[in-house]
């Protein structure tokens, strides 16, 4: 941490923004303040739901849970602070905040990856070995590739927010709304090929095996439903995996848009749209996609708001007749 504070003579950064002018700039807060607040609650009424219903305590609604966890944490990172900056007209981060955000964002950008890797082989699992399948997905397997997968996620993450921050950096001006690593490059006087062939091996190399992971998993899942004689068990097994077929199709191909198109597709509105749909759209849509596609947490989240109501409406009878009872 001494040699990096050395080599650095930037002690902050500098945002980019939506717009200069005030108008769009309390639009942008707005719009992005209804987003957060529809991912924010969208993540967390499934985490409760499945908390709440023994029925959803299975490996793939305990995996689902640690995805809407990611999700709940990664929009956290970028989004609140891009509206704090159309808010106060400030686009200062400190160093220390930029390091952060970096960490953060590749800690839950690859959780990401990994979670939706290992809710693959659960559905594998359970569609083309189903009578081994409490066997294989046991508690302790599925605590150990959870906790695989974070320590996984955290790992590459600081070791990726080490090398970019051994840079030197010339301008304190970053060309996007968070920081992001491929704009810290930009503005870095230091030779980045060291950076960007580390990046671009850790992500090929993992992102190659998660995919042929999932790839290798849904082949066998397709000709296991193929067998299938009766049309209403293929469709039961489709609506299990179409949703997450959606949502790993949504992210690699929001992440490969961002990190691995051509350089002359590169420009500040594209660069800005591709970052809004990798960090943005994948926490936004997952819950949407997942409440309105499976049954079983529909059902369950409608149980429990029945509950709830029941329960405020008891309190809410009950409270005026014991004030009654004291003020007597």
């Amino acid at each position: 941490m001494k040699k990096m504070e050395n080599q650095s003579t930037v002690n902050e950064f500098i945002l980019l923004t939506f717009s200069e002018i005030r108008e769009r700039q309390i639009l942008h807060f707005l719009v992005f303040l209804s987003i957060y607040l529809v991912a924010l609650m969208g993540n967390i009424l499934i985490i409760l739901t499945i908390a709440y219903d023994h029925n959803l305590h299975s490996p793939m609604y305990f995996f689902l849970a640690n995805l809407s966890l990611v999700d709940a944490c990664y929009i956290s990172v970028t989004v609140p602070k891009s509206m704090a900056i159309s808010l106060m007209n400030d686009r200062r981060i400190s160093f220390s905040g930029c390091v952060s955000q970096v960490l953060l964002v590749f800690t839950f950008a690859s959780a990401e990856l990994f979670f939706l890797t290992v809710m693959a082989y659960d559905r594998y699992v359970a569609i083309c070995l189903p009578l081994h399948y409490m066997r294989i997905m046991n508690l302790n397997a599925c605590l150990q590739m959870a906790a695989a997968s974070w320590l996984s996620a955290i790992v590459y993450a600081i070791v990726e927010s080490i090398s970019t921050f051994r840079l030197h950096f010339c301008t304190s001006h970053v060309q996007q709304f968070f920081c992001d690593v491929p704009q810290l490059w930009r503005i870095s006087c230091t030779d980045t090929m060291l950076n960007e062939l580390l990046i671009v091996a850790v992500v090929l190399t993992a992102g190659i095996c998660c995919l042929s992971l999932i790839l290798i998993s849904y082949g066998n899942i397709f000709s296991t439903v193929l067998k299938i004689q009766s049309s209403q068990g293929k469709c039961k097994v489709f609506s299990t995996c179409t949703p997450h077929l959606t949502v790993v199709s949504l992210f690699l191909s929001t992440a490969a848009f961002s990190y691995f198109r051509p350089q002359a597709l590169s420009s500040t509105s594209l660069d800005l749209l591709s970052a809004i749909l990798y960090t943005v759209l994948p926490p936004v849509t997952n819950p949407i996609i997942y409440s309105l596609r499976n049954k079983d947490i529909h059902q369950a989240a409608w149980k429990m708001s029945n509950k709830w109501f029941q329960y405020h409406r008891v309190v809410s009878n009950t409270f005026p007749q014991n004030c009654k009872v004291f003020s007597k």
